[in-house]
C-alpha cells in the first residue's frame, strides 16, 4: 500500500495544541514521573506502552482517582489473558461518575432530547439524589454485591440513574435496547441471571409509539431470578400487577453510599454481535473501566467540565456505556432517544445545535447517508461549538472525512475511532495535538501497544496485517459469564498468537504513526493470495449514488476454487443495468484492484445487519456455503430476519 507523504487534512493550530489536555498531562507526568517532556504525542505513547505501570499510575493520580484502599501496585500479573490491575486498591465507580455535583450541583449532568428535539436537563444533584434513593431502594429489595441487575430501556435519564445506582451497590448492570425482540433479550439476560429488571412500557422512534409491554410480560416469565421488576411507563401506561412503580424508588432526599468494591469487581456485562450463536457476555471491571475511560474521554476526546458530549447511540451498544463515562470528567452527556434520521435525515445534526454539543460522535454510516441525501449542515444548523466530530460503528471512508470538511467546517477535528465491545473503548482514534489524514485514525491510544502482523507474528508497517495489542489494557474483560474455565474468553482473542490480543480487524500502521482500518479479518478478501478488507470495496461502491448499500463476500468452495459475489441494494429509483453494472466493475478495478472485481453483482431487496447496526458478513458467507440458516446465524441477533431468506435461497440454486 502507497503511504507516500500525503498533505494533512486538518492540523490543530500550535494554540490549540498547548491547551489540549494531553499536552498538560505529558508536561506534568514528565516532571512528576518521568514521561518524556519533548517530541510530543509519538514519544508520549511510546513511553506509555514502555513504562506500562508508571502510565497507569500517572493517569491514576493525574485524574485524582480516590482509592479507598491503595493498591500494593499498578500491575501485578500482566500476562494475557488474566492480566492483574491494581491488586489491593478498592474504589467506586458511580462515586466518581458523580463527583462533579459537589462543585457544580445545579449545573446539567444529562441533557435529554427525544423526537421533538428539545432539551431537557437533569442537573448534577438531581442525578445524585435519584441515585442515592435507587442504590437504597435496591439495597432494601436484597441487591447485594455482584447481583446482576438488568435494564431494558431505551437512551433515558432514567437508565444513567440504574446504572449508576447498581454500581453503587457493587451490583453488575447489563442492558438491552427496547427494540431487541424478546428472544434477543433472553439471548443475553438469561447467561447472566438478573435479580432486578428496568424496565418501559415502550419506546417512541420514527414519530411512532411501539408498545412493548407483551415482550416484557414474556421476560417476566423466562427469567426466573426476578425479585423486582420497575416500570418506567414512558407511553403512560399503568404499571402491570406486580411491579414497583420508578417514580416511588426514586422519590427519597437520600445522599448515595457507594460500597468499596475491589478494583477487578465487575461493573456491567457487555454482549458481542452473536451472529452466529449465543452473544458472548464480556465482564469489564470497575476499576479498569474507571482508568481507561478516564483516559480515553480525558484525554483523548479532550473532554471536561465546560463541555457537553453527545454520541447516538442505543443502550444496547458499547458506545452507551462510553457516553455515560463522559461524566466521569465532568462533562454533560446528551441522551438522544429516537430515530436518527427522523424527521429528516439531518436530525442528529439538529440535535447537536440544540445542545451546545462540543463533540459530537455518530456512526460512519449515518455520516454518508447525509452525504448522499445532500445535507448541508453548516448551511442549516448553528454549528461553532462542535470542536470534533467522531465517528465509529465501520471505518470512516475518505469521501466521508472529505464530506465533513466541506460541509460542517475547514477548521474541523474529524476522529475516525475504533475499538470494540470486548475493551468497550478504542485502540485507535482521537489525539487532539496530530493532524488528520483523510481515511485514517490519528493514532493508537496512550497505554494500547497496538501492532500490525503478519501470520507468523512479525510486525508490519506501511502494510496490512492482523490488529493485535501486545500489552495488557485494564479495560479487557475479566471474564467472560459462564466461562468457567476461560476457554472461550481464551479462543476469541489469544488463540492465534499465545499471550497476544488478536482483534480480528485488518489494520495498516503507517510510517506516519497513523492508523487505516480495512475491515474485519475473520471476512477477509483474499484473491490469489492478494488480502482486501471489505470496507475498502464499500467506499469505492458505495460513491456511486445507484449503491444504497452493499456487502461483499469470498465464498472458499468445495472444489478449490473462490466465488467472490457482490451484494447491492439499490436506492430507489435505480436498475442494475449493464451500464451500472459496468460503472461498480470500473470503479473498483481502476481504485482498488482488478483482483478484486467481483465475479457477480447481484441486487438484493436488502442487506442485513447486526442489532447495532454491522453488516453480518460471516453469517452470510456461511448460508452461501451452504450452512442451514439455524446453524449460520443467530436469528435474535438480526435486524431483519426475512433478508436472509434471499441468500439461503441463492445458496439452494448454486449447490
Amino acid at each position: 500500500m502507497s503511504t507516500a507523504n500525503p498533505q494533512p487534512l486538518w492540523q490543530p493550530d500550535p494554540e490549540r495544541i498547548a491547551r489540549a489536555r494531553i499536552t498538560e498531562f505529558q508536561a506534568w507526568a514528565a516532571e512528576h514521573h518521568g514521561a518524556p517532556a519533548q517530541g510530543g504525542y509519538p514519544a508520549l505513547h511510546q513511553w506509555s506502552v514502555e513504562e506500562l505501570d508508571t502510565f497507569w499510575k500517572a493517569v491514576t493520580d493525574w485524574f485524582d482517582v480516590g482509592f479507598s484502599t491503595p493498591c500494593t501496585r499498578v500491575l501485578g500479573d500482566r500476562s494475557m489473558p488474566g492480566a492483574e490491575w491494581f491488586p489491593g486498591a478498592t474504589l467506586n465507580y458511580a462515586e466518581h461518575a458523580l463527583r462533579a455535583a459537589a462543585a457544580r450541583p445545579d449545573e446539567p449532568a444529562l441533557l435529554y432530547v427525544d423526537e421533538t428535539h428539545e432539551p431537557r436537563p437533569v442537573t448534577w444533584a438531581e442525578l445524585r439524589r435519584q441515585v442515592g434513593s435507587l442504590a437504597a431502594g435496591l439495597r432494601a429489595l436484597g441487591v447485594r454485591p455482584g447481583d446482576r441487575v438488568s435494564g431494558y430501556l431505551p437512551n433515558i435519564p432514567e437508565a444513567v440513574v440504574a446504572l449508576l445506582a447498581t454500581a453503587a451497590v457493587g451490583a453488575v448492570w447489563t442492558s438491552c435496547a427496547p427494540d431487541f425482540g424478546a428472544r434477543s433479550v433472553l439471548d443475553r439476560f438469561q447467561q447472566v441471571e438478573p435479580v432486578v429488571l428496568f424496565t418501559v412500557d415502550g419506546y417512541r422512534y420514527g414519530g411512532k409509539e411501539h408498545d412493548r409491554r407483551e415482550t416484557v410480560a414474556e421476560l417476566r416469565r423466562e427469567l426466573p431470578t426476578l425479585r423486582a421488576v420497575v416500570h418506567i411507563p414512558l407511553l403512560g401506561t399503568e404499571a402491570p400487577g406486580g411491579t414497583l412503580e420508578w417514580s416511588e424508588l426514586t422519590a427519597a432526599d437520600t445522599a448515595p453510599v457507594f460500597e468499596q468494591v475491589p478494583f477487578a469487581h465487575p461493573l456491567w456485562v457487555l454482549y458481542s454481535s452473536g451472529t452466529t450463536g449465543l452473544p458472548k457476555a464480556i465482564v469489564q471491571s470497575q476499576g479498569g473501566i474507571l482508568v481507561e475511560h478516564l483516559k480515553q474521554l480525558g484525554l483523548h476526546c479532550d473532554l471536561g467540565p465546560e463541555d457537553r458530549f453527545f454520541w447516538y447511540t442505543s443502550t444496547g451498544w458499547m458506545m452507551w456505556n462510553f457516553l455515560v463515562s463522559g461524566l466521569l470528567t465532568g462533562t454533560t452527556i446528551v441522551l438522544y432517544d429516537g430515530s436518527p434520521g427522523y424527521p429528516d435525515t439531518g436530525a442528529q445534526w439538529r440535535v447537536a445545535e440544540r445542545t451546545g454539543a462540543t463533540l459530537y460522535g455518530t456512526s460512519a454510516a449515518y455520516v454518508m447517508a447525509c452525504r448522499k441525501a445532500g445535507v448541508h449542515p453548516s448551511r442549516d444548523f448553528d454549528l461553532s461549538r462542535v470542536q470534533c466530530v467522531a465517528t465509529t460503528g465501520s471505518p470512516l471512508p475518505p469521501d466521508g472525512f472529505r464530506w465533513l470538511h466541506d460541509e460542517v467546517r475547514d477548521d474541523l477535528w474529524i476522529a475516525s475511532v475504533s475499538g470494540g465491545t470486548d475493551v468497550c473503548s478504542c485502540f485507535a482514534g482521537a489525539v487532539p495535538t496530530l493532524p488528520v489524514y483523510t481515511g485514517e485514525l490519528q493514532a493508537p491510544g496512550l497505554g494500547t501497544d497496538l501492532q500490525s502482523w503478519d501470520p507468523s507474528g512479525a510486525p508490519l508497517v506501511d502494510e496490512v496485517g492482523e490488529l493485535v495489542v501486545t500489552n495488557p489494557m485494564p479495560s479487557m474483560p475479566i471474564h467472560f459469564w459462564n466461562d468457567p474455565d476461560g476457554s472461550r474468553y481464551h479462543d476469541s482473542y489469544f488463540d492465534t498468537y499465545p499471550g497476544v490480543w488478536r482483534h480480528g480487524d485488518w489494520i495498516t500502521l503507517t510510517s506516519r504513526g497513523s492508523v487505516i482500518i480495512h475491515g474485519r479479518s475473520d471476512s477477509t478478501l483474499n484473491r490469489q493470495g492478494v488480502r482486501m478488507g471489505s470496507a475498502d470495496i464499500y467506499e469505492v461502491v458505495e460513491r456511486l449514488p445507484e449503491i444504497k448499500e452493499s456487502l461483499v463476500i469470498g465464498v472458499e468452495q468445495p472444489d478449490g476454487g473462490y466465488w467472490m459475489p457482490l451484494f447491492v441494494h439499490l436506492a430507489p429509483g435505480a436498475d442494475l443495468d449493464e451500464t451500472l453494472l459496468n460503472r461498480i466493475k470500473r470503479a473498483i478495478r481502476e481504485q482498488l484492484s482488478p483482483r478484486h472485481v467481483p465475479d457477480e453483482v447481484i441486487a438484493v431487496p436488502g442487506i442485513p445487519h447486526t442489532l447495532t447496526g454491522k453488516r453480518i458478513e460471516v453469517p452470510v458467507k456461511r448460508l452461501l456455503q451452504g450452512t442451514p440458516v439455524e446453524k449460520a446465524v443467530n436469528p435474535g441477533s438480526i435486524d431483519d430476519l426475512t433478508l436472509l431468506g434471499f441468500y439461503e435461497e441463492l445458496a439452494r440454486k448454486r449447490g
